[in-house]
């Protein structure tokens, strides 16, 4: 089956998104609309709108009216949406009043019954440069934007959004996989990672921050470990780590500590997102890593850079 993915992002998040993007597919795009053989659950990503899943193709609108007087839906309520494809040229775009005939005209050949306020089955219907699809949809849901009211917070942690596109950049199949954020702040990494079902552990070598984290977790009803910790001291193996280098306005740390942490990174992940405000390539390669890919995330004239490491 493929599936049809629909984004959005700020002008200043287009290269984390594309990053993102990438790691989820092995590939990434400046169209609003991917597609790939790859599900994933819209829902991981701050950037991804809705998902489509395939069921019909067709040149032109009236091969999808035939195709779907085959589907009966039998057990369960539907509707009809017809999702807006923000790559058209303006003079191919559907006009609302089109979009609403068009979704209720779909509706009208599908053998079932259908529910405009809440329905238990939700199709979407979408034109494209080369055609059109029509296929179940599952919309987006902003978890990360709950994630913003949490009662402890720092103002150099990352934010929830940007935190949500590291953890699936260094965690895009979330299946028997451990990780680890061996700076974790007042988890905010933690807190998203576990919302997608991660299997992650936190630790931190401030005791105030790591009470936070707890604390945050806790709000959210999410049960995880957050250790008081050095990174030089973390045991064990993990198959990701995401580490924010820490940069507080004021402590700065020093080249020779940031390759301790990071030669200490080294042993127990394979694979390392690293966030940091300054370039330390030297640093990274000194580590012994490998740069395999990278990003900026920017808010404003501040900048951070993400750098995927193997």
């Amino acid at each position: 089956m493929n599936y049809i993915y629909t984004y959005s992002c700020h002008e200043d998040e287009r290269f984390l998104c594309c990053l993102e993007m990438r790691s989820f597919f092995g590939f990434d795009t400046e169209s609003a609309v991917l597609e790939s053989s790859i599900c994933i659950d819209p829902s991981r990503s701050p950037f991804i709108k809705e998902r489509i899943d395939v069921i019909y193709k067709g040149t032109g609108l009236e091969d999808i009216v035939e195709q779907v007087k085959n589907l009966k839906i039998v057990d369960r309520t539907f509707k009809v949406i017809m999702i807006e494809n923000s790559d058209l040229a303006d003079s191919e775009k559907v006009s609302f009043e089109e979009r609403r005939m068009i979704e209720r005209n779909i509706g009208l050949k599908i053998e079932g019954k259908v529910d405009l306020v809440n329905p238990e089955q939700l199709f979407g219907i979408m034109k494209g440069r080369e055609g059109w699809v029509f296929g179940s949809c599952l919309k987006s849901k902003p978890v990360w934007l709950h994630h913003q009211k949490k009662p402890q917070n720092y103002s150099t942690a990352l934010s929830t959004r940007v935190a949500r596109a590291v953890v699936n950049i260094a965690v895009p199949n979330v299946n028997d996989i451990k990780v680890i954020d061996p700076c974790c702040g007042i988890g905010t990494v933690l807190i998203e990672a576990l919302s997608m079902g991660i299997d992650i552990v936190g630790s931190d070598t401030n005791p105030f921050a790591a009470i936070g984290a707890r604390e945050n977790m806790a709000y959210f009803g999410f049960k995880g470990k957050v250790l008081l910790r050095d990174i030089r001291d973390v045991k064990g193996s993990f198959d990701a780590a995401v580490i924010d280098m820490p940069y507080n306005l004021c402590s700065v740390l020093a080249p020779e500590e940031q390759l301790e942490m990071l030669q200490s990174a080294r042993k127990f992940a394979k694979k390392v997102v690293i966030v940091t405000v300054e370039t330390i390539d030297d640093l990274i390669e000194k580590a012994g890593f490998v740069i395999v890919d990278r990003s900026v995330a920017k808010k404003g004239r501040f900048t951070r850079q993400v750098i995927v490491c193997e």
